[in-house]
């Protein structure tokens, strides 16, 4: 278990632990990959923010209407699609906030992301949401990862990989912190899988608001492989733990990885796809109900308190963000997800009785909120 979720986030890491949407910087960029990767024909796809041209490919060849580089620029599309559809909601949403955009390219013409962020909106202090999409060859520590877990994997393998995801810290403390991705990993020759999840942070606890989300994910957890929800609650559970604390992020959600098939046959990627679209529908109704609730000084200094534990778990406990420092990847790209204002006071421990110290109780034991 312990490898399963390293390899995630090593992936997350490799790609930008908060990878963000515009189109791409080119069309022919999008079937650019090392030899060994072939296209084929497709049907035309419509409701995408681009469309394909005639161009040039690395190794001669030809990207025209109507073709596509399989399952590889499927997702790519989605990624960049679901990434506008999210910044677009969140905008609408939150009346005064805007996102800018940060264009990124890797040398050599090995991948590409679009970095977004909001500052200092109504609804959230801070939000960002980026895509990531890489192609490069495995190092050996990466190959021996993915062996260690029976995946045919050697070092210098062709891989490509791309994902969205996105971290919203409220500017209210009645209001969680909502995290979430979709990713897609394939290495030349093998198969290819996909991981993900959503999960939710509150400071104030709404019983009502971590019941209604887990339900929204068990809807479609279930919908795809009957069982899957309490699998993937317990994953999530399990990452999303401070060990120095003794106590979890937040109230979970799901998480899941190597998905490269389901028991009845049906796609993997359809299940991606659908809990990458439910991102916003989970969160949006959570923030919109509490977004107007008045708050004290004392609530935002709790507020301030409980994002130094979630910067403690992402510096110490996430692998993605560890392997993205450790392995001199884009540093903004790998801080994006760190909240905008954080706060430590020493022994800063909740009065019993009281809704911080109940919060404090739920995170030390999770609940089956489902």
């Amino acid at each position: 278990a312990t490898m399963r979720v390293l390899s995630v986030f090593t992936l997350a890491g490799l790609i930008g632990c908060c990878c963000a949407f515009t189109s791409p910087p080119s069309v022919a960029k999008l079937c650019a990959a090392p030899a060994g990767w072939a296209c084929g024909p497709s049907s035309p796809r419509v409701g995408h923010s681009f469309s394909a041209r005639a161009g040039s490919v690395p190794g001669g060849r030809q990207l025209l209407g109507g073709l596509k580089c399989s399952e590889r620029e499927e997702w790519e599309e989605f990624v960049l699609h679901i990434q506008k559809d999210i910044i677009q909601k969140a905008e609408e949403a939150d009346g005064k906030g805007k996102f800018i955009e940060d264009r990124w390219e890797r040398p050599n013409d090995t991948g590409y992301g679009i970095t977004r962020v909001m500052e200092g909106g109504n609804i959230w202090e801070k939000a960002a949401c980026s895509v990531s999409v890489v192609r490069g060859k495995l190092s050996k520590e990466r190959a021996a990862a993915m062996s260690s877990r029976g995946r045919d994997a050697s070092e210098g393998d062709a891989y490509f990989a791309a994902a969205c995801s996105l971290v919203f810290h409220s500017a209210s403390p009645v209001v969680p912190t909502f995290r979430s991705d979709v990713r897609y990993f394939e290495v030349v020759g093998g198969d290819g899988w996909y991981g993900g999840g959503a999960d939710l942070t509150p400071y104030y606890l709404y019983d009502e608001d971590a019941e209604a989300f887990h339900r929204f994910y068990k809807g479609i957890c279930e919908k795809h492989e009957e069982g899957s929800y309490a699998k993937y609650k317990k994953w999530c559970d399990d990452y999303f733990y401070i060990p120095a604390r003794k106590e979890h992020r937040g109230v979970g959600g799901i998480f899941f990885d190597d998905l490269a098939s389901l028991p009845d046959g049906s796609s993997p990627m359809a299940f991606a796809k659908e809990v990458a679209e439910g991102f916003m529908p989970s969160y949006l109704p959570i923030a919109n109900k509490r977004k107007e609730e008045a708050f004290t000084q004392e609530q935002r200094d709790w507020q301030l308190l409980r994002r130094g534990r979630y910067l403690e778990f992402n510096l110490l406990y996430d692998r993605g963000v560890r392997f993205g420092l450790d392995g001199q990847g884009r540093t903004e790209s790998v801080m994006v997800s760190a909240p905008p204002l954080i706060a430590w006071r020493y022994r800063a421990d909740p009065e019993p009785g009281t809704e911080e110290h109940r919060l404090c109780g739920v995170l030390a034991e999770p609940r089956e909120w489902a």
